[in-house]
C-alpha cells in the first residue's frame, strides 16, 4: 500500500510529507484548496504526463516522492527482481520535473524510464478520475474495461499479433500477385551482388588481417635497417654498450669489496646488463624472422585493390561488406516467398486460421465476463437510486474482425427510460451516469489485483441517501485494500476510517495548499462544515456527531 508521499514545489504545494493509513480514508475541503492536486502529484510520480507548469511559480523544479510497502503486491515485487532491484519489500518512486519541462524518473534510488515507472505503478495503484464517467461514453473504453476487468489482455495481445502476422501475409501476397515482374527483377539483381560477395570470401576479420601484414611487409626495409643498427650500437660495434655496461658492472663488483656503499649500484648495473642482453637477444630474433617479401607484398596489394573495388561499386566501407551480404541474403530469401504464390497463399490461410482461433477462445471469455459484469453492476445500481435499471454489455460483430477481435463492445441500460436495452450514452442523464460509473468502478475494482485504489471526485452529482450507500461501499472496499477518496459530501467523509482536511493558505507573495490530519473532534468541525457552509450551528455539529457515529 501507499505508505508516504512526499511533496516539493508542486502546482500549490510548497513542502509536504503525507504518511497513509490503512483501510478508507478521505479528503475533504473548500472548492480550490488542492485536494485534487494531491492525486495529480501521485499521478505524476507514477509515470503521468510532465511539463513545466507543474512547477509552483517561482520555483526551478518540482519533485514528488511515493514510498509503498510491497506486501499484497506481488506483481510490483517481481518486476523489481527481474530489473535487479529488489526494495526488501519496499518501493520508493521519485520524480523530478525541471523548468525546461524535462522529467527524470527514479525507482529505489536507480534510474529508469517514464515507461519502466507505468509498468510498476500498474500493480500499485488504481486512479479514478472525477471524469471517469466520459470515457466510458466511448466504445474503445467499454472495450478495455471489459477485458482488464476480466484479466484478458494476455490473450488480447495474442490477437493483435496475430491479426497482424495475417495482414502481413495478405500484404505479402497481394503484392507477389501483382508484381511479379518487378520482384523478378529485384531477385534477379540481389542474385548477381551475393555470388560477386561470395566470389570475393571477404570478412571482417580478413580486412584487419591484411591491412596489419600489408603495413609490416610495406616498411619492411625501414624495419630491417632499425633492427640492424640497433644491434651495432648495443652489441657489435667497436664501442657497443653491452661490453661497456658489463666492464662497469664488473669493475663495481670488485670496488664494492672496499666499500659496501656501492653495492647497491653494482646490482642496478648488473640488473641493466641482464636486461640489455635479453634485449639484444629479442632483436636478433627479429632481424632473422623480418625479411622483404615483394611477391607477398603485391599480392597483398591486389587483395586490398579488389576488396577496395568492390566496396567502391556498392557504396560502402570494406567492413560493411559482409554485412551488406548478410541483408542481400535475407531479402533473396524473403523474395523467394514472395514468388511462391502457393506458399503465400497456404501462409494466408494459415494465419487466418490461427487468428480465427485466438479471436473466438477471446469472444467466449468475453461473453462470459460480460455476463458477469452485467449482473455484478446492476446489483449495484440498486442501491444508488438507479432502482428497476439493469446494466448490460453488448457485443457488436465486427465484420471480418480487426486486431481487438470479433467484436466491439457497448455498455447499455436497460430500465431507466423504457424496458429495451439502449447504449448508455443514450439513455442515462448526467447524474445517472456519474452513478453508473461509480457503480461500476466499485464493481471493476474489486476485481483488481492493485492495494491501492483512489477516487478523486467520483461523487459528483450525487446526494442524499445515494451518498451514504457510496460511502459504505467505499468502506467496504477499504476493507480489503487501502482505499483514498476526494469528496465534498459528508455522508462519504463520515464513512472513512480516517480523514485530512485541506486548505489553501495566502502569504505575502504567494498561496499553498497545506494538509490537516484530523482528529475525532476536528472532523466533527470538519463534517459540519461540509453539512453547514459558513455557518456552523450547534445543531449542525449535533448532525456531524450523529453522522460519524451511526457510520
Amino acid at each position: 500500500m501507499l505508505c508516504r508521499l512526499t511533496i516539493r514545489d508542486f502546482v500549490l504545494v510548497d513542502r509536504l510529507e503525507l504518511d497513509f493509513q490503512a483501510g478508507f480514508g478521505t479528503l475533504t475541503g473548500e472548492t480550490g484548496a488542492g485536494k485534487s492536486i494531491l492525486v495529480d502529484a501521485l499521478a505524476f510520480a507514477l509515470g503521468e504526463r510532465a511539463d513545466a507548469g507543474l512547477i509552483r511559480t517561482g520555483c526551478e523544479r518540482a519533485e514528488v516522492n511515493a514510498e509503498f510497502d510491497l506486501e499484497g503486491a506481488p506483481a510490483a515485487a517481481d518486476w523489481l527482481l527481474a530489473h535487479d532491484m529488489d526494495g526488501q519489500g519496499a518501493l520508493l518512486l521519485r520524480r523530478v520535473v525541471d523548468a525546461n519541462g524535462r522529467s527524470r524518473a527514479y525507482l529505489n534510488g536507480s534510474p529508469v524510464t517514464v515507461q519502466q515507472l507505468r509498468e510498476v505503478a500498474e500493480s500499485l495503484v488504481d486512479i479514478h478520475g472525477q471524469h471517469a464517467h466520459q470515457s466510458l461514453l466511448r466504445g474503445e473504453a467499454q472495450r478495455a474495461l471489459l477485458d482488464a476487468h476480466a484479466r484478458l489482455q494476455p490473450l488480447l495481445a495474442d490477437v493483435a499479433a496475430a491479426w497482424r502476422s495475417w495482414r502481413e501475409a495478405r500484404t505479402m501476397l497481394d503484392t507477389a500477385s501483382s508484381g511479379l515482374e518487378a520482384l523478378a527483377i529485384e531477385r534477379e539483381q540481389l542474385d548477381w551482388q551475393v555470388r560477386e560477395l561470395h566470389a570475393l570470401g571477404f570478412s571482417a576479420e580478413e580486412w584487419l588481417v591484411l591491412n596489419e601484414e600489408h603495413k609490416r611487409l610495406a616498411h619492411a626495409t625501414s624495419l630491417v635497417e632499425g633492427a640492424q643498427f640497433s644491434l651495432q650500437v648495443l652489441a657489435e660495434g667497436d664501442a657497443a654498450c653491452e661490453a661497456q655496461v658489463a666492464a662497469v658492472a664488473n669493475r663495481l663488483e670488485g670496488l664494492s669489496e672496499y666499500d659496501p656503499a656501492l653495492s647497491e649500484v653494482a646490482i642496478l648495473v648488473e640488473s641493466a646488463r641482464t636486461e640489455l642482453s635479453e634485449a639484444i637477444s629479442a632483436l636478433r630474433r627479429y632481424a632473422d624472422r623480418v625479411e622483404l617479401d615483394p611477391r607477398r607484398l603485391a599480392e597483398l596489394d591486389r587483395r586490398i585493390e579488389a576488396v577496395l573495388g568492390v566496396a567502391r561499386k556498392f557504396r560502402c566501407g570494406p567492413e560493411d561488406l559482409p554485412g551488406l551480404l548478410t541483408r542481400w541474403q535475407e531479402r533473396l530469401a524473403v523474395l523467394g516467398d514472395a514468388a511462391d504464390i502457393a506458399g503465400l497463399t497456404a501462409r494466408v490461410a494459415s494465419t487466418r486460421q490461427q487468428y480465427e482461433q485466438l479471436a473466438q477462445r477471446l469472444s467466449g471469455s468475453r461473453a462470459m465476463a460480460a455476463d458477469g459484469l452485467g449482473r455484478e453492476v446492476s446489483q449495484v445500481m440498486q442501491q444508488l437510486a438507479l432502482g428497476g435499471g439493469r446494466f448490460e454489455v453488448g457485443l457488436l460483430p465486427v465484420d471480418g474482425g480487426n486486431a481487438a477481435g470479433f467484436e466491439q463492445v457497448e455498455f447499455r441500460i436497460a430500465g431507466l427510460a423504457g424496458s429495451e436495452p439502449r447504449p448508455l450514452a443514450k439513455v442515462a442523464s448526467g447524474g445517472e451516469i456519474s452513478r453508473i460509473s461509480l457503480a461500476i468502478q466499485v464493481v471493476t475494482s474489486q476485481a483488481a489485483r492493485v492495494p491501492t485504489l483512489i477516487f478523486d471526485e467520483v461523487d459528483v452529482g450525487i446526494g442524499g441517501g445515494v451518498a451514504e450507500v457510496v460511502g459504505r461501499l467505499l468502506r467496504e472496499l477499504g476493507a480489503e485494500r487501502q482505499v483514498l477518496c476526494v469528496t465534498h459530501l459528508p455522508q462519504v467523509a463520515a464513512r472513512a476510517n480516517w480523514q485530512w482536511q485541506v486548505s489553501k493558505i495566502s502569504k505575502v507573495g504567494y498561496v499553498h495548499s497545506q494538509v490537516a490530519v484530523l482528529d475525532a473532534e476536528a472532523r466533527v468541525e470538519e463534517i459540519a462544515r461540509m453539512l453547514g457552509g459558513i455557518e456552523i450551528t450547534a445543531l449542525t455539529r449535533q448532525h456531524a456527531r450523529e453522522m460519524l457515529r451511526l457510520s
